[in-house]
C-alpha cells in the first residue's frame, strides 16, 4: 500500500479520479506565509505556529492543531506503507512545504519506507502551467510512473534547507539556494524567490510589492486582474488569494496604494517609493510580519537588486 501526500486541495479530485491506488492525505499548510518556529520539537513547532496564525491572521488555532494532529497520526504509521509519494510543484509555496514534509518525516522515530516525489514545472498539454491542479486525471498515472526516489543527499539538503529557512540569518539559505540538486531541481529557484521577499536595499519594497506598484504605475486596475498578472508573470511564488490579500492590504495601510471599490491605484507616495525618493519601510508596519524565521520588524537584512544577493544593512 502506498501513502500519497498531496500539496493542497487543488489536486485532490483529479487524483481521486486517476485510478492510482493507495491512501491519500492533503497537506494544507502554507509555510511560505508567516513565522516558522526554529525548533526540532514538532509538537512545539505546531503549537507556536498555531498561536502565530491565530494572532496574525485570525486562523483558529484549535482547528489548525486538530488537523496537524490528524496528519501526525497518519505519518506516525508510515512504516506500515510500502512507499510514500509526495505530490508537489515547483513554486515557493510548494517547495517550502516539500522540504518541511521531508524534515518532518525525518524527525519521526520510525523506520520509513522508500519516499518518492512527483514534481514538475511544465506539461506539454497545459500552456502556462502553474500547478498539478491544472491537469486532468489521465495525466497523473504517467507522472506517477516517472516519480523520483529520494536519496540520502536529498534528505540532507531538505533538512538543511528547512533549518536555514526557519533561521533569522538568511545567509545559509542563500548558500543552499545556489547548490544544484538532481532530485530537488526546483528548490534553488524557489529559495531565491523567497530571499527576494526581503526589503529592497533601495526603497524597502520586496519583489511582490514592487511588482504591484510597478503595474499600478501604468494605471488603475481591478484587484483581480492585478492578481492574474502576478500569477502569470511571477508564478515562481505560487501564492493564492490569501497571500496576495496580505500584501495589498499592507500596501493600502502604508498609503502607497488606494482602493476604490474593486479598483486599485498607486498614490503619489507610492510613486515616490517606486522612484526611490521615499522608503516603503518608513510607512509600512512590519509588526508581526515574518518570512520564515526572519521577523521583518527591525531586521538588518536586505535584498540588493543590483548585486542580486542578501546584504546586512
Amino acid at each position: 500500500m502506498i501513502l500519497h501526500i498531496l500539496n493542497g486541495d487543488a489536486t485532490r479530485s483529479i487524483f481521486q479520479d486517476s485510478g492510482i491506488e493507495g491512501d491519500m492525505i492533503v497537506w494544507r499548510e502554507m509555510l511560505c506565509e508567516g513565522r516558522t518556529p526554529a525548533t526540532r520539537n514538532m509538537s512545539r513547532f505546531f503549537e507556536e505556529r498555531a498561536a502565530f496564525l491565530q494572532q496574525a491572521y485570525g486562523i483558529d488555532s484549535a482547528s489548525y492543531l486538530s488537523e496537524a494532529e490528524r496528519d501526525k497520526q497518519i505519518l506516525q504509521n508510515a512504516a506500515s506503507y510500502d512507499e510514500i509519494v509526495l505530490w508537489f510543484e515547483f513554486d515557493l509555496f510548494c517547495q517550502v512545504n516539500l522540504v518541511f514534509v521531508l524534515y518532518y518525516l525525518s524527525q519521526l522515530s520510525i523506520k520509513l519506507p522508500p519516499v518518492s516525489i512527483v514534481q514538475l514545472d511544465h506539461h506539454p498539454d497545459v500552456p502556462n502551467f502553474r500547478g498539478l491542479g491544472m491537469l486532468q486525471s489521465r495525466h497523473l498515472p504517467p507522472l506517477f510512473n516517472a516519480r523520483t526516489h529520494i536519496l540520502q543527499e536529498d534528505w540532507d539538503l531538505a533538512r538543511a534547507a528547512w533549518e536555514a529557512y526557519s533561521a533569522d540569518d538568511p545567509l545559509a539559505l542563500e548558500e543552499l539556494s545556489r547548490r544544484p540538486s538532481r532530485h530537488l531541481p526546483y528548490l534553488g529557484k524557489a529559495l531565491q524567490a523567497h530571499l527576494r521577499r526581503l526589503p529592497s536595499a533601495s526603497n524597502g519594497l520586496n519583489a511582490v510589492e514592487h511588482f504591484f506598484l510597478d503595474r499600478l504605475a501604468l494605471g488603475k486596475i481591478r484587484e483581480r486582474d492585478l492578481y492574474y498578472q502576478f500569477w502569470n508573470e511571477l508564478k515562481i511564488y505560487g501564492f493564492g488569494d490569501f497571500q496576495l490579500d496580505v500584501y495589498t492590504n499592507r500596501l493600502q495601510q502604508a498609503g502607497v496604494v488606494k482602493r476604490e471599490d474593486e479598483m486599485l491605484s498607486i498614490t503619489e507616495l507610492g510613486e515616490e517609493v517606486l522612484k526611490q525618493e521615499e522608503n516603503y519601510l518608513s510607512f509600512a508596519s512590519s509588526k508581526n510580519i515574518w518570512i520564515g524565521g526572519i521577523p521583518l520588524d527591525h531586521t538588518p537584512w536586505r535584498w540588493d537588486d543590483e548585486e542580486g544577493k542578501v546584504i546586512h544593512s
